[in-house]
């Protein structure tokens, strides 16, 4: 990625996630709104239109989202003298820069690949974001001093570089890991911006799922040290491609799969295609659409008022018997025991 000279820059010098907004906002213009402590900064003007919304935890994380397209080439000048979590970052849309002040080659977050930062203390971060390009991106933030006093955080888990960027609580020195794609994480990244509860139920939520992602980002990292991320024959497009398959399966469960039928509506191989399922979900094809039709089964047996044989239909299944063995293997209860556990609480 190339730095643009005409770049407007954003001077960060703040001591918080909030101060942040804050001082984008000051430059770009827009709205601030709050709910539950959930506060979201709308712009819709010459210099962006979008929003960008933060959460603040009490233990020392924080979550900081990108919704926004850039109408002008801007880039953030960020002194971390203040304020200077690690970032753990992810491009679900677009993409954007970043170098240190000590650097002079800017590196490129790509779309969805998974990224840790933290700089030095009194060191600079340069933040490129470019224009009229659409940006989700999703920030977790993590202030060391206050999440190590977390009771909970066992940080003598991580391996031992992450390790030492979690203990070290003064900032000494910076670190950068720019990982491989990782489309797991775009899943969950996608749920997380798809919680639809309101009030506490949403923060919490919100809050649960934090953790997840993570715990994802923390395990590709250890997973890259130890050289165990699985290798694998597929381009970025084609496990995209295969995403969105798996996507549009759980959209309709009902129809008749084959895996002669999904390769030559994908164009991929169907090897190709058994490479993907194995790689992002750990099943065969096969074995991913029996995993959601028994998932969409269990809701709806939990939710709806339709008989076990409508059910079984309503999945694209034609045989009861064998719905009932797959569905106990599964949940180690069978659907009529499930069914009437459900008619005894209402």
């Amino acid at each position: 990625m190339k730095e643009i000279s005409t770049a407007i820059e954003i001077s960060i010098d703040a001591k918080s996630t909030e101060e942040i907004v804050r001082q984008i906002r000051r430059v770009i213009g827009g709205t601030i709104q709050e709910h539950w402590g959930e506060y979201t900064l709308v712009v819709n003007n010459l210099n962006a239109r979008g929003s960008i919304r933060f959460i603040t935890f009490d233990w020392g994380v924080n979550l900081l989202e990108y919704d926004i397209t850039f109408l002008k080439d801007y880039v953030l000048v960020m002194d971390a003298s203040e304020y200077n979590p690690i970032h753990f970052t992810y491009c679900l849309t677009g993409h954007c820069g970043h170098r240190f002040g000590y650097q002079k080659e800017i590196h490129t977050l790509e779309q969805f690949q998974s990224v840790i930062i933290t700089s030095r203390d009194g060191g600079y971060n340069y933040g490129y974001l470019p224009k009229e390009e659409k940006l989700e991106i999703n920030v977790i933030q993590i202030v060391r001093k206050q999440f190590l006093k977390k009771r909970l955080n066992n940080v003598d888990q991580l391996n031992q570089k992450l390790y030492e960027v979690f203990l070290d609580a003064d900032h000494e020195k910076a670190f950068a890991y720019f990982g491989t794609f990782n489309l797991k994480l775009a899943d969950q990244i996608n749920a997380l911006r798809k919680i639809k509860q309101k009030g506490m139920i949403r923060v919490l939520q919100i809050e649960g799922m934090i953790y997840q992602i993570l715990s994802m980002h923390i395990q590709q990292h250890d997973r890259a040290i130890k050289h165990e991320l699985l290798s694998t024959t597929l381009l970025k497009r084609e496990l995209k491609m295969v995403r969105d398959l798996a996507k549009k399966i759980i959209k309709d469960v009902a129809k008749e799969y084959s895996l002669a039928q999904l390769s030559e509506e994908t164009g991929l191989s169907q090897a190709k295609l058994q490479e993907g399922f194995k790689l992002l979900y750990a099943r065969t094809v096969t074995e991913y659409i029996r995993y959601v039709r028994l998932e969409a089964a269990r809701d709806l047996i939990r939710t709806s008022d339709m008989n076990i044989s409508e059910i079984v239909y309503s999945i694209g299944l034609s045989s009861r018997s064998y719905f009932s063995k797959i569905f106990k293997e599964k949940y180690n209860i069978s659907p009529n025991e499930l069914k009437k556990i459900k008619q005894n609480y209402q």
